[in-house]
């Protein structure tokens, strides 16, 4: 997929009722699942885990090439100090656990967010994972950590600034495709289908620029229960849409006609 697709929408338009290939998911009710099981909340986190193995496996069955994850927010950091700190163990014991499964799987690792400060041991083992797994062409597992959506636009505007400086573009040549390109996941196509589940109906702060014509799907069911049923249930209701990209109706029967 063009990522000039800004200025030109109609490279967007899906043909027939394909499945969407990136999905991008918030996950979303891990502590409320541990509360109404009078858990810890870190028990929901790690109910949560088993759960993102599932989808990670749907996904490579059914072919679908990207899967960006919202791990842990760069607004996380605001919660009790004992939640974030057994937050960030699991996420890095998950990934020695899960890495060499991935890797056997052709399925490429990679974490976008401003991770320095989950401190020097987990960042080096992130960096490996990403290493080991680079070239690995299955599906693409994206996980958003120490992420914002504003972050990530404020990071791509600030090197554009710093190469409008150096002289090499002119400021007021800067076009939507230059911020695009600066972004973090610059290299994927955007989202066709975003998924966030507890019940919430915002995208929070989560790929604010890539969401521009995602297709929104909102599940009430808490996270550590969101199994391949209810995968599957998201995928239905994202096939039965016309993705129009402001055009019309009639303009994308004719394209998908063509």
């Amino acid at each position: 997929m063009s990522k000039s697709s800004i200025a030109n929408p109609i490279r967007q338009v899906p043909r027939g009722s394909s499945l969407p290939q990136h999905v991008a998911v918030i996950m979303d009710g891990n502590g409320r699942w541990a509360t109404q099981r009078r858990l810890p909340r870190i028990a929901g986190h790690s109910k949560g885990v088993k759960r993102v193995r599932e989808l990670v496996s749907a996904c490579g069955d059914k072919g679908i090439k990207y899967l960006t994850l919202f791990a842990f927010s760069s607004e996380n950091w605001r919660r009790p100090k004992l939640e974030v700190k057994s937050l960030i163990e699991l996420f890095v014991s998950a990934l020695d656990e899960e890495l060499k499964k991935l890797h056997e799987n052709n399925i490429k690792f990679r974490v976008i967010g401003h991770i320095d400060r989950f401190g020097k041991d987990a960042v080096r083992r992130i960096k490996n994972a990403e290493a080991l797994t680079r070239d690995n062409e299955r599906l693409v597992l994206t996980i958003a950590a120490n992420y914002g959506g504003r972050w990530d636009i404020a990071q791509a505007c600030a090197e554009l600034a710093r190469r409008a400086q150096e002289g090499k573009i002119e400021a007021d040549a800067i076009t939507p495709e230059m911020i695009e390109a600066s972004l973090s996941m610059h290299d994927a196509p955007d989202p066709d289908l975003f998924i966030r589940t507890g019940g919430e109906q915002r995208v929070s702060n989560f790929l604010l620029w890539q969401l521009a014509y995602t297709e929104l799907y909102f599940a009430p069911i808490l996270w550590p229960d969101f199994d391949r049923s209810q995968f599957d249930l998201a995928l239905d209701s994202y096939t039965a849409r016309q993705r129009r990209f402001g055009l019309t109706g009639e303009q994308i029967e004719a394209t998908r006609q063509a």
